[in-house]
């Protein structure tokens, strides 16, 4: 398994991390620990997590995902040879977070998700606390292809930045976190938190945990510069289009036990020309005589700019295909057909 260091820090990941997400909810607990079995066992040595999970997140489950994985590290007493990231949320009107009252990027409701998250997870330090998503008020997944309202929505008691960061400076001097990342971030959110890191509010971004997959490149251009200048990680998540790029959706199929038909939380991948542009991708693969699933997360490893490639599964036969990715060789005859399709449809799913 290829490695690479987390932008300017001294963590060394490897290449595919493991996405967790199902664990606790589609996935039992000794399914989620058969994964990181297999995964650590084909050198990952990556997970990524969030106080959310699992997913679609619910006041009954929430954190089972991590107890999942803090259960993993007491028996395999391996807490030394994991990257653990995790994350902490950001404005909810849901109260099941903060023992019954919403949350924001405040120290109060901060310090109380590292520090359960930290029992949760059975060790005394993270390795990548990262904001889930913004308290500003910004589409999902931060590079909407418009603008819907203008001036640009925000909330008269949002969260200044500066404050927000500065209770990560104190989580880093207290050694409960080692390092800083953020997730579903724009470009302007990004540059803010590296400027006023370099005033010496709070610790330096690390990493960005965006959305990247073959209909959603909106991380391409602007976000890529800004991370390449400033020497920060892309953690890509959602190769596969929650499961819209490995052709079980084709032709509006809905089979049995797949996330959309349990949970109806495919939205993001249903608007307007998606289903015409996730099926000549898949076909593209099949051209290439690959699954689309391998094609898919193949084309994310394939990029320069990602550091690691966040994958994710529900059985092991789709961990196993995920994992491959990283051996497919990429190549001109692919990059070019990709580009084709790109051209003529854009980002469909931002």
């Amino acid at each position: 398994m290829e490695l690479c260091r987390l932008g300017r820090t001294d963590l060394v990941v490897s290449r595919t991390c493991l996405g967790t997400m199902t664990w606790g909810q589609q996935n039992t607990e000794a399914e989620g620990h058969a994964q990181l079995d297999v995964a650590f066992g084909r050198g990952v040595n990556f997970l990524d997590t969030a106080e959310m999970y699992p997913i679609p997140p619910k006041a009954e489950t929430q954190g089972r995902t991590e107890s999942c994985i803090g259960n993993w590290m007491q028996l395999k007493k391996n807490r030394d040879q994991v990257v653990l990231a995790t994350k902490v949320i950001g404005r909810t009107a849901n109260d099941w977070f903060r023992d019954g009252r919403p949350s924001k990027l405040v120290r109060a409701d901060i310090e109380d998700a590292v520090n359960k998250s930290l029992r949760r997870l059975q060790t005394d330090y993270i390795d990548l606390y990262q904001i889930h998503f913004p308290e500003r008020r910004i589409a999902w997944g931060a590079n909407p292809t418009r603008v819907e309202e203008w001036p640009m929505p925000r909330d008269e008691d949002e969260t200044p930045i500066a404050e927000t960061l500065g209770v990560f400076a104190d989580l880093v001097r207290a050694g409960k976190i080692r390092h800083f990342g953020v997730s579903n971030e724009s470009s302007w959110g990004l540059m803010r938190y590296l400027f006023e890191s370099e005033q010496g509010t709070g610790p330096r971004v690390a990493t960005i945990q965006n959305a990247y997959n073959l209909v959603n490149r909106t991380f391409e251009v602007n976000l890529a510069e800004v991370c390449d200048r400033e020497e920060v990680a892309l953690l890509a998540y959602s190769p596969l289009a929650q499961g819209y790029l490995t052709g079980k959706y084709d032709h509006g199929a809905r089979p049995a036990g797949s996330r959309t038909q349990l949970f109806n939380r495919g939205q993001r991948y249903q608007t307007p020309n998606a289903a015409e542009t996730l099926l000549a991708y898949n076909e593209l693969a099949r051209s290439f005589g690959m699954e689309p699933a391998l094609f898919a997360n193949a084309f994310v490893h394939s990029r320069p700019f990602v550091a690691s490639n966040i994958i994710g599964a529900t059985s092991l036969e789709q961990l196993d295909m995920a994992l491959r990715s990283a051996e497919v060789t990429w190549t001109a005859e692919m990059e070019t057909a990709v580009n084709a399709i790109h051209q003529r449809c854009g980002n469909p799913c931002p």
